[in-house]
């Protein structure tokens, strides 16, 4: 099992948050499971600027020259993407939702019905499966937890796959390497423990 992690931290000064990203990521390889995070503050990646060239001009290319279709191939290649972000005023980073923008040339532009809903068709062969780890701010309560998991199950959605799991660094890196593992070994299972989070944040 491969995962790979993008670290949307834009402050390498944040140590707690690093601390613990390593933490985790050792707890996994201990676990026999392969990964790779990928520090997306060290990339040259630009926003999104909306000109569909992914779509219509140059299908599954974006037109923007910087590092980030680099990861495309390492995204398809993993059986988990695991966006990993401290949260900004209730919500991932900026850096974060940057690297998200820019998911679209994965997916095809025609749609289709998915459980009742309107989606992009595939564009390969592959179910994006993601997972999600995010530290609380200052004020974040489980709310805002909440309302980050609900948008990342959306997402891998779109990538039509699961999120598979959800962290947040009140639970102790070894305890969700163990929920990683289990979660990505019966991806069937309910993806989140809302109850958990709901309880560490308020104590």
């Amino acid at each position: 099992m491969e995962l790979l992690v993008l670290n949307g931290n834009p402050d390498p000064a944040n140590h707690i948050w690093e601390q613990y990203l390593a933490d985790w990521s050792a707890a996994l390889r201990d676990r026999d499971v392969r990964t790779e995070v990928v520090h997306l503050r060290e990339m040259d990646i630009r926003y999104c600027n909306g000109c569909w060239s992914c779509w219509w001009a140059t299908p599954g290319r974006c037109s923007r020259q910087d590092d980030l279709p680099s990861l495309y191939p390492r995204i398809l290649r993993a059986d988990v993407l695991v966006w990993a972000s401290p949260l900004v005023m209730g919500n991932v980073s900026a850096l974060t939702k940057k690297a998200q923008d820019r998911f679209i040339p994965l997916l095809h532009p025609f749609i289709e019905m998915v459980g009742g809903e309107s989606h992009h068709r595939r564009r390969y062969d592959k179910d994006i499966n993601m997972a999600l780890i995010a530290a609380p701010g200052a004020g974040d309560d489980a709310e805002d937890l909440d309302i980050v998991r609900q948008q990342h199950e959306r997402l891998a959605l779109n990538g039509r796959g699961r999120l598979l799991f959800f962290l947040s660094t009140t639970t102790a890196p070894s305890v969700g390497a163990d929920q990683a593992v289990k979660a990505c070994l019966n991806p069937g299972q309910p993806s989140t423990q809302k109850e958990e989070h709901r309880e560490s944040i308020s104590a």
